[in-house]
């Protein structure tokens, strides 16, 4: 009986013991089998040749921009031209009422002949008394003219009269001077000393009296100087102007080409000077820096543009220098004072090291990358980086050419491990 009791135990005890073994030899198994290495996606840090470019905000202008004004006064009769259109170099614009001038013209030229007539009578009558009563005319003249010059003079100052009123009559005191002196130096008998009277007195007054009055004629004609756009007018026809001052009727602006000012850092300015070099008639000396403009989206404008301006200082407040370029504009769609972006190559680099962006991370301030060395293993580097260039940084130091960079799976390793790298390119292939 007491063995029969002793054998279901012992039973049991070696059940036991072969299941405890048996969970040993599972557990050294899974022990000794190693972990898989972690899948890195990484790319090569390449050098080759590249152009650091540079985009600044700008503003077109046009050049030259000129302001269309009434010279003389007058009512604005007829204007011949529709806002908004191109005008041609010398073409009418604008025309004032003409009658006035034109008889001032008419009446300047009547005294001239009648004082060449009458010059030429003197050498056949009296030679002395025709001199003489020619210097007492001129006297008083004078007298006249100093007259009117003290009667207007505290009327100008009272603001009762135009100023330009004071100015004539000032103007005709130093003209009958002029002409007392002339008269009192040549009273002397024969027909030379006549002649010489004649020439000072009739030829110089009476040309320049018909000349400024054909001026102010030709002023009723108002003409565009440049060819370009023309803008709103500014005086309705029928209006008086130029009464006072010179009147505002339009502005004509040339926009073909168009010029683009922005500014541009000074140390960017630095790297440009030896190609933005102008000589004396303001021409390049060398191979210039195209330049692309844009006006919307990421598209440029057909058109390269060229620097022709760079101005004399740095701004020392903002540390820029002011330059503008020029663009041509044959179809005239770019108008003055739209903002624009310019964007040209600053520096050429011919054996640049770069990085994709994705493989620098910011620690403490500094970017910091995870290289795939000899055996695959994971090493830390911190890189200095310079220009950017799309999704590229170019490489100071801490890296070199070849070297493998991770940009994918950072999170799943660390320095000193060991990992199954894949190429970016093959990752690409595979997804």
């Amino acid at each position: 009986m007491l063995v029969i009791r002793r054998r279901p135990a012992t039973l049991l005890i070696g059940v036991a013991l072969l299941g405890a073994a048996a969970g040993c030899n599972r557990d050294a198994k899974a022990k000794a089998a190693p972990p898989p290495l972690p899948d890195v996606v990484v790319a090569e840090v390449e050098q080759r040749a590249v152009a650091i470019e540079r985009e600044y905000t700008a503003r077109t202008e046009a050049s030259p921009t000129v302001e269309i004004r009434a010279r003389i006064s007058g009512v604005l009769e007829q204007v011949l031209f529709k806002e908004g259109t191109e005008a041609r170099q010398g073409q009418v614009l604008f025309v004032l009422q003409r009658e006035e001038y034109q008889a001032a013209l008419d009446t300047a030229r009547a005294q001239l002949a009648k004082a060449q007539a009458d010059l030429t009578r003197a050498r056949d009558v009296s030679v002395i008394d025709r001199a003489r009563a020619h210097l007492a005319q001129r006297q008083a003249d004078l007298e006249k003219a100093r007259a009117d010059v003290a009667r207007y003079r505290p009327l100008a100052e009272a603001r009762a009269i135009p100023q330009q009123d004071l100015d004539t009559s000032l103007s005709a005191e130093k003209v009958a001077v002029a002409a007392v002196d002339a008269a009192a130096a040549h009273d002397e008998v024969g027909g030379h000393e006549v002649g010489q009277v004649g020439a000072l007195i009739v030829g110089p007054a009476g040309e320049a009296a018909v000349v400024g009055a054909k001026l102010n004629l030709d002023y009723t004609t108002i003409r565009t100087p440049i060819t370009g756009i023309i803008g709103k007018v500014m005086v309705d026809q029928g209006n008086l102007v130029g009464k006072a001052e010179p009147t505002l009727l339009a502005t004509v602006s040339s926009v073909d080409p168009i010029y683009v000012d922005f500014s541009i850092p000074e140390a960017d300015y630095l790297r440009l000077a030896s190609r933005i070099r102008l000589d004396p008639t303001g021409r390049p000396r060398g191979e210039q820096t195209p330049l692309d403009l844009f006006l919307i989206g990421d598209q440029p404008l057909p058109h390269k543009g060229f620097i022709v301006f760079v101005e004399r200082a740095v701004d020392v407040k903002t540390g820029t220098i002011a330059v503008r370029a020029v663009f041509p504009n044959p179809d005239k769609v770019i108008r003055p004072g739209q903002f624009a972006r310019v964007r040209g190559v600053v520096e050429q680099r011919p054996e640049a090291v770069l990085v994709p962006e994705i493989a620098l991370q910011e620690q403490q301030g500094a970017k910091v990358a995870l290289v795939v060395e000899a055996g695959d293993k994971v090493a830390f580097r911190s890189v200095t980086v310079d220009e950017r260039i799309g999704d590229l940084y170019v490489v100071k130091s801490g890296l070199k050419p070849g070297e493998r960079v991770i940009v994918e799976g950072v999170q799943k390793v660390r320095p000193g491990m060991q990992v199954k790298p894949v190429t970016r390119s093959a990752a690409k292939a595979g997804a």
